[in-house]
Order: C-alpha cells, then structure tokens, then sequence
C-alpha cells in the first residue's frame, strides 16, 4: 500500500477501532467478521454491498459514545476463503438472528445501509420479537434495477477488472450523489469497496432482484426510522418516503445533500437522528 494510501486508511479507519474487541462467528461454512466497541444499549451495523464493516468504521465510531456497537460483516466478505454463499436475503437475514444470538444480544436495535437495509428488513419482517428498534438508509421496500446497477453487474460478472479501473471507480464515486471533492473520504470509499471481491458485489445485486418486502412490512412493530440522501441516485428519496409511510409509525427523513453513502458523509447527522430515534425506544419499552 503507498504511504497515502496507509495513511488515509490510518486516518478514517485504525484511529476509529483501535479500541475495539473483534470477534469472527462462523456461520455456515463462513466466517463472519464482528468489531464490538462501546458501551451501553446494544446496536448492530449491517453493512452494504461492498466494504464491509469497515466501511461503516467511522459511523460505528460516533455511535460507540454513547452505545455499545457491533458493526458486522456479512457471509462472503473474506471470499474466496468462505466456503458458502448465501442464496437470497433470508439466508442474510437468518445470519443476521443467528448472530446476535450468538454475540448474546437481547433484542439490540438494528440499523442497516443499502445492501445491509435490505438485510435489516428481511429480519425484522421473520424475526419482529428479535429487535427493538429500527434504522434503514438508503433502502426501499422491493428495490428496482436502476440502468448503472444492470451494467455495473454485467461488467463485474463477467470481467476482472484491477483495483484501479475508471469505470467502477466512477459508478463508487456515483454513490455520493455527484462527483466528490477530491480527498481521504472518496479515497477510503473506493479502497473499501474493492476489498469486497467483484463477484461477491455482483451476487448480492443479483439478490436484490428477488427482494421484496412490501407484503410483510405489516409485521415490523418497533420505532423505525427510514433515513435518505436528498442526492441518492440509487435508491432515489421518493422510493424511501414510500417504505416508511408502509411501515406502521415509521418515519421517513431526508438528509440535505446526501447520496446513497450519506451514512459516511453526514454520519454527524446521521448519529444524531438514530440518538433520537433509540430513546424513543427506550421510552416505549418502559411504558
């Protein structure tokens, strides 16, 4: 790695989680990497189609003042040495209740992003009693195929392609809803991401064809709060709105300015908003 590089690695990542105890859980033939940080009411992080935890580093960071976090990896992040890949969302999301059986967690609060929100939604519709609060980012209901994820798909199936190739960075950079200012934030998305190997990516697109919620959302009774980037290109605000006005007392915020990473460049924000989202929560519980 070039000295930039580590360094911006060093910056956005290892200053965050020095402290934090890691755990790997096998789950089906694969294992699954969990950082624990914090302390306080329980938290998980499911992370999106590319990164890993890692990506979700600094959010995990911000939460870990106040909260007790697990920011988790998913089956096929250490591909190729996992020997077993998930078939669809509920084999994600069965991973997802076996792990926080696992980890011991009664009933944490769940917030997932993207590829993870689909995740997240897929538990708390078969598993409602095994949460207690919940936070999706740029997800929707059932997710359509936009024209840049059918052709990101194709070319990630079907060519290797180097670290460094223009096109994949450009569809990364797509995910700040613009072309970002140049700096360690767009650099640490794109390192990230391509730690996640290219068929794993285009396997879990693939999953998202099949995804579809919208006839189980009646089963999620926990405070849910639907946040999304006025700037996402992904899945465009709209779309989010609709997830959360399906939701029975869910509510749908939109973060000026955000893309579909606003979970990194708006973590403050971000942050703040599940804060209030979990004493919510807190205040249902004791009631």
């Amino acid at each position: 790695m070039r000295l930039a590089g580590k360094r911006r690695f060093e910056w956005l990542l290892s200053s965050h989680f020095h402290e934090g105890k890691e755990h790997q859980v096998r789950l089906q033939g694969d294992s699954v990497d969990v950082v624990e940080m914090g302390t306080g009411e329980p938290i998980v992080l499911v992370p999106g189609l590319a990164g890993g935890w890692k990506l979700l580093a600094p959010l995990a960071h911000l939460l870990a003042k106040r909260y007790r976090v697990f920011a988790c990896g998913l089956r096929g992040d250490r591909f190729p040495l996992g020997m077993s890949l998930a078939s669809d969302l509920g084999d994600h999301a069965h991973d997802l209740a076996e792990l926080i059986e696992r980890l011991g967690l009664e009933r944490p609060a769940v917030l997932g992003v993207s590829f993870g929100g689909a995740v997240a939604l897929e538990f708390a519709v078969e598993y409602p009693q095994r949460l207690s609060a919940l936070t999706v980012f740029g997800a929707e209901a059932r997710f359509r195929a936009t024209l840049g994820t059918t052709i990101a798909r194709r070319v990630l199936e079907r060519f290797p392609l180097p670290s460094d190739n223009g096109f994949v960075n450009q569809f990364f950079n797509l995910l700040h809803g613009g072309k970002p200012e140049p700096g360690p934030l767009p650099d640490f998305v794109v390192e990230r991401c391509w730690e996640t190997d290219q068929s794993i990516v285009a396997q879990r697109i693939g999953l998202l064809d099949a995804f579809d919620v919208r006839d189980r959302l009646w089963r999620i009774d926990v405070p849910t709060l639907v946040l999304g980037g006025t700037r996402d290109i992904v899945v465009p605000p709209a779309r989010q709105r609709a997830l959360a006005e399906a939701i029975s007392g869910a509510r749908f915020e939109a973060l000026e300015g955000a893309g579909h990473i606003g979970f990194l460049t708006h973590r403050l924000e971000v942050a703040r908003r599940v804060n209030r989202l979990l004493r919510v929560a807190r205040h249902s519980t004791c009631e």
